[in-house]
């Protein structure tokens, strides 16, 4: 792309004041201190996201102490750019669960699934939770004939396994469908009013939560040893409640595939539909309500694409916006924001023991589905800390053999990743100088041979920072839509000034002196 074409596409795209999630716009921020000397738990939590805060929870209740360490604020990352569906309908994952695993490991997931549900909803009665949490219908819907097959499919299959499913023709959406998935008595709430209720209750009698703090490496034994760049956590558990897992003994950058998916809060002039839905066409779009001060909130989601090889991320708004055009009577678009998750390659997530470890325990790979999945993480590794029999355990097994059938994605996935390595290897440039970046714009640049990734701010300040991902050395690209850098390899994303986002990078991208 030329300098021409980048410039006006960053100006015919931009986000109306940029780009924030609903969640977080509407939930006071949090203050919780950074570790400032070292302490001694009996459990410490890398991640305080949904995984993070429920296990915490769980696991105090049950007597733990406990310490939770967040390198940002807590639940600000995956889970709160969430949109938040608590639903065991996820797309059409049982038809492609039984082609792999016997019905009763497929009747486990649905299980788990709704009783992480109940969880939830036992949380926010037990503790007088105002997060808006309701229970409502969940659907995976088409509107071309070239799906319909595969929804009633899912039907037999999720009714096989017995969940609450049944095929329909109708559902209250404004325009027409040509049949749906239902499952009856799913959820919805705001996760962050959620999650920040439970997190008020944890630290206190020897329970921590630790804001701004690091983790850079665990040393294993009894107790294990959490070194991050405020100092040093004991624990004799470890919970890698990461969205990834970076101490990675199980090869799992080999194992997950990062996508990345958009939404925006709109506002509509017509009723708001109840109910949660999502469209097996196209980009795959999904709708909800959310109830507000000014009104109910509609958001839609969509725009998924491998992290990091989005091209212009900007236009996946703009589709959206068109989807959504095309199918309500918008009044306003309030919201944008953006979200990254990770599939496995049997779509089963990874929850339990970390391989080769004793006292280490991780959950990844939710599959855009961590509202439910998230929760149910917290339940199994709770028990398996508390030694208490866990149900679904063993399904969900992070040292499991995957399924062969299923990996014929991730061999692709694989090519994808050595074609990304060789292309790094041709020093791709989309600047001939800092001076053709344009402002608000990151820009890869040869500056006296060497490559480099630059952002222009409104004022012209240039900051230039290394472009190697300091996971395993992939080039990044940049995401015009939320101004990242992102690896287009194994999903590590940085700020504009190169600073870590998301694992399973663990260090910066180091600046670049360009006088």
């Amino acid at each position: 792309m030329n300098k021409d074409e980048n410039t006006n596409l960053d100006k015919e795209w931009i986000v109306p004041g940029g780009t924030h999630s609903y969640w977080i716009d509407t939930t006071p921020d949090t203050d919780f201190p950074p570790l400032q000397e070292g302490i001694e738990v009996d459990t410490v939590i890398i991640g305080g996201g949904i995984v993070g805060i429920t296990a915490a929870t769980l696991l105090k209740e049950a007597g733990q102490t406990v310490a939770i360490v967040d390198m940002n604020k807590i639940v600000k990352s995956v889970t709160g750019h969430s949109t938040a569906k608590v639903t065991s309908l996820h797309a059409l994952i049982y038809q492609q669960l039984l082609r792999h695993f016997s019905k009763d490991d497929v009747r486990r997931y649905g299980d788990a699934n709704q009783s992480a549900i109940d969880r939830i909803e036992s949380f926010v009665t037990a503790k007088s939770i105002d997060c808006d949490f309701a229970r409502t219908p969940a659907f995976t819907y088409t509107e071309s004939e070239k799906n319909l097959s595969s929804i009633k499919k899912e039907v037999e299959a999720a009714q096989e396994v017995g969940l609450p499913a049944s095929y329909v023709e109708t559902s209250p959406l404004p325009f027409e469908i040509l049949g749906a998935v239902r499952f009856e008595n799913q959820a919805k709430f705001h996760p962050r009013k959620y999650l920040l209720a439970l997190a008020q209750e944890i630290p206190g009698n020897g329970s921590y939560i630790f804001e701004n703090t690091r983790a850079l490496h665990i040393n294993e034994g009894d107790p294990c040893y959490v070194s991050t760049d405020k100092g040093e956590i004991r624990g004799k558990h470890v919970i890698l409640a990461t969205h990834f897992p970076f101490y990675d003994k199980g090869l799992f950058f080999s194992r997950l595939y990062p996508h990345y998916a958009y939404a925006l809060g709109v506002r509509i002039a017509e009723e708001v539909p109840e109910g949660l839905y999502y469209s097996m066409d196209g980009e795959h779009h999904s709708i909800r309500n959310q109830p507000t001060g000014n009104g109910p909130l509609l958001i839609i989601g969509g725009g998924n694409h491998k992290t990091g090889q989005g091209g212009n991320t900007l236009a996946f708004y703009k589709s959206i916006e068109k989807y959504a055009r095309e199918r309500f009577d918008i009044k306003s678009i309030d919201y944008y924001w953006s979200t990254e998750d990770y599939d496995t390659a049997d779509r089963m997530p990874y929850i339990g023991k970390s391989p080769r470890s004793e006292h280490v325990y991780l959950a990844t790979g939710f599959g855009g589905w961590g509202m439910t999945n998230g929760t149910l993480s917290a339940m199994i590794i709770s028990d398996l800390i508390l030694e208490r029999p866990n149900p679904w355990s063993s399904l969900f097994n992070p040292s499991r053999v995957d399924v062969v059938a299923s990996g014929r994605a991730f061999v692709a996935g694989g090519v994808n990743i050595l074609k990304q390595y060789a292309s790094s290897l041709l020093v791709p440039t989309h600047a001939h100088s800092l001076a053709d970046i344009p402002k608000g714009a990151g820009m890869k640049v040869l500056i006296n041979k060497k490559e480099i990734a630059a952002y222009k701010d409104e004022e012209g300040t240039v900051t230039a920072i290394s472009p190697v991902c300091t996971h395993l050395s992939c080039i990044v690209n940049w995401n015009n839509a939320e101004k990242t850098w992102d690896c287009p390899c194994h999903g590590s994303r940085y700020d504009r000034q190169g600073e870590v986002i998301h694992g399973p990078a663990l260090k910066n991208l180091p600046h670049e002196d360009v006088e």
